[in-house]
């Protein structure tokens, strides 16, 4: 049972001035599986005022093996409440499948406000006036019940066993510290959501599985939406507990994991794929960016051509007088990352020759199959396409640095200079900044050693040949 503290508190969330609606539609999203024995009592709960300010309370019963849904269909017939809907699934769809189903069906109804209740009675219907109290006044996103906060007692006080809590403790720590956030709690099952912000997250890819919670945070933090906290108490009754918590432990370091490497464009995984950036513009020294910063300050007109000069715009607009002005011809063409990802390289350098001004320059930029990581994946017999970089899965033509030379020299152009770029890595490792800088100091060192080894991008700068010496080696 919840404590007097709990119940008074509730009964002023649930007056009626505390649980209008300001005009907004409002569904309680109940999802239940097996809940014969706690539904009628969670229904029961839920204050007067809730009803009447709410359009909807819609169970969704996950296939259950029991009688739940058919005493939600006799709940809502003896009742005769017009706002009590009853759906089942055909089959399970798990815990995050059946929240995913349960937020498409209000989006679709074209509802403002959602609140996940579950049916075991886990969470205090009492409050749900306080759960979407700040979604309809327009100061959150989403509002995420806390068992953590002290209002109630806490949760060891509410029966929260021991391990729950140290582990809810420390794995709300680890997802705080990697995702720059402050909540005091990332596991309460207790939410509301504004149905306009969750109708731009993408739930096609995401788990069915119960870390669905989880990502469903990353994704809101990632597209900035607003998240807010109440105090909610802990209440662990005799239901039957269907998380096994190491798995689920493992499942949410997982989540960040992926969630962290899609974000810094290291690998792109599917749950997370429309935060993947295929070419992100590196800041770092001796990078392909840095390079084509250097070459094109200055200059009056520039062609950009290949991967990330879409997001690379901005800065080349801010170096060159003109960026991409058809109709002229151009002192600087860059082609970053471009030539690579065509069939026939050497037609594209044969027609952009025409457009090179006088004294212009051409800068390619092409990734170094030579590299020692490719090389060592070869010596141990792998050749893996990647989401990026030198093996990307686009790339359809591979080079060396004598290659890269000798493709140009056929399509008539002399070059002028090469460097060769330090292999990203702090884009592909985490931890402090200091770690970076060494690791990319000693490959710096190492790449000017031995370019054609450890370079991870050439840098080539070319003009068009005269015409009788074009062809020559």
């Amino acid at each position: 049972m919840h404590s007097s503290a709990t119940l008074a508190a509730a009964e002023l969330a649930g007056s009626d001035q505390a649980a209008s609606n300001r005009g907004r539609r409002i569904g309680i999203l109940v999802i239940a599986y097996n809940a014969v024995t706690t539904l009628s009592r969670v229904l029961k709960r839920i204050p007067a005022p809730v009803w009447s300010a709410v359009e909807q309370v819609a169970i969704f019963d996950d296939a259950s093996q029991d009688a739940t849904y058919e005493l939600a269909v006799g709940l809502k017939a003896i009742s005769a409440n017009t706002k009590l809907h009853v759906l089942k699934h055909e089959r399970n769809l798990g815990y995050g499948g059946n929240q995913k189903a349960g937020y498409r069906y209000f989006i679709e109804q074209g509802f403002d406000a959602v609140v996940l209740l579950h049916g075991d009675g886990q969470y205090a219907p009492e409050l749900l006036a306080a759960m979407y109290r700040d979604i309809v006044s327009g100061q959150a996103d989403a509002v995420f019940g806390s068992r953590m906060m002290a209002d109630y007692g806490g949760p060891l006080k509410g029966g929260m066993p021991l391990y729950k809590y140290l582990g809810n403790k420390t794995l709300s720590f680890l997802e705080n510290r990697a995702l720059g956030l402050n909540l005091t709690e990332f596991h309460s099952g207790y939410r509301a959501y504004s149905l306009h912000a969750l109708a731009q997250i993408d739930f096609s890819r995401m788990t069915d599985d119960f870390h669905f919670d989880t990502e469903i945070i990353i994704k809101l933090h990632h597209q900035g939406f607003r998240i807010r906290e109440t105090p909610i108490p802990t209440f662990y009754g005799d239901e039957i507990c269907y998380v096994n918590g190491l798995k689920y432990a493992g499942q949410i370091l997982r989540a960040v994991y992926r969630y962290d490497r899609t974000r810094r464009s290291i690998r792109r995984y599917p749950e997370f794929a429309e935060y993947w950036i295929p070419c992100r513009v590196k800041t770092s020294p001796r990078s392909s960016h840095d390079f084509a910063r250097r070459a094109i300050a200055g200059a009056r007109n520039v062609l950009a051509l290949g991967e990330g000069t879409g997001e690379f715009a901005a800065e080349l607009a801010g170096l060159a007088d003109a960026v991409n002005q058809t109709g002229r011809k151009y002192d600087r063409v860059l082609l970053l990352n471009y030539l690579e990802h065509l069939s026939d390289p050497e037609a594209a350098l044969g027609e952009l020759s025409e457009r090179v001004a006088e004294r212009g320059r051409v800068l390619v930029v092409l990734p170094n199959v030579a590299n020692i990581w490719v090389r060592l994946s070869l010596a141990a017999g792998r050749f893996d396409y990647e989401d990026r970089g030198i093996l990307d899965r686009g790339h359809l033509r591979f080079f060396t640095r004598t290659s890269a030379r000798r493709m140009l020299a056929r399509c008539g152009y002399r070059v002028l200079g090469e460097r060769m770029t330090v292999i990203p890595v702090e884009m592909a490792i985490g931890g402090p900044r200091w770690l970076a800088a060494a690791l990319r100091g000693l490959l710096a060192g190492l790449t000017a050693i031995a370019p054609g080894l450890f370079g991870y991008e050439m840098f080539l700068e070319a003009a068009p040949a005269p015409p009788q010496t074009r062809g020559s080696t």
